[in-house]
């Protein structure tokens, strides 16, 4: 992953309300979430979930596609990885120091959420 990316999805995630919306997305897993169903969940108002969700989607850390009336936002777990991976790179000496983490979203517990 390209420095100037991992940057990105950095500043993106660093905001509260953007961090608790991607972890949210990661949860909800590869069937995501309507951006109505994150600021509800969030309790932020719909066109400031809107700012957020598009500001995550410029870091390339999650992707959206429309669902009759609705907007359904995903983690990009791709991304993510990527970027743990970057983050993670030059870890004990560039060997891995800890088993590659597999990631396998709880979708009970994201549907419990919304």
């Amino acid at each position: 992953m390209q420095s100037d990316l991992v940057i990105r999805a950095l500043a993106a995630l660093a905001q509260v309300h953007r961090l608790a919306a991607f972890r949210l997305l990661v949860q909800a897993g590869p069937e995501g979430m309507p951006a109505g169903a994150l600021a509800q969940a969030l309790a932020v108002p719909a066109s400031s979930m809107s700012f957020h969700l598009a500001q995550l989607a410029n870091a390339g850390l999650v992707t959206q596609r429309r669902h009759s009336r609705s907007i359904v936002y995903s983690a990009d777990y791709a991304a993510m990885g990527g970027l743990m991976a970057y983050l993670m790179e030059n870890c004990c000496g560039g060997e891995a120091c800890v088993p590659a983490p597999s990631c396998t979203p709880q979708i009970s517990e994201a549907k419990d959420v919304a």
